[in-house]
């Protein structure tokens, strides 16, 4: 059986412009998280990780 995904969620939730700014994913991604495949989270993992990393070189800027 495949390793199931875990959430990145860091229980640091803080939406901004509907983006978690402690995990990356969008409300609508965080409603949906227990409902989605496998292959549907390894995704929203990494459009999140995408996310966090624009919000980071936002912030520094």
């Amino acid at each position: 059986m495949a390793k199931e995904i875990e959430s990145p969620c860091v229980s640091s939730c803080k939406l901004k412009h509907e983006v978690c700014t402690g995990c990356g994913r969008s409300k609508e991604e965080i409603k949906g998280w227990r409902n989605m495949k496998r292959s549907e989270k390894k995704a929203t993992v990494e459009r999140a990780a995408a996310r966090l990393k624009k919000i980071k070189k936002k912030g520094k800027g």
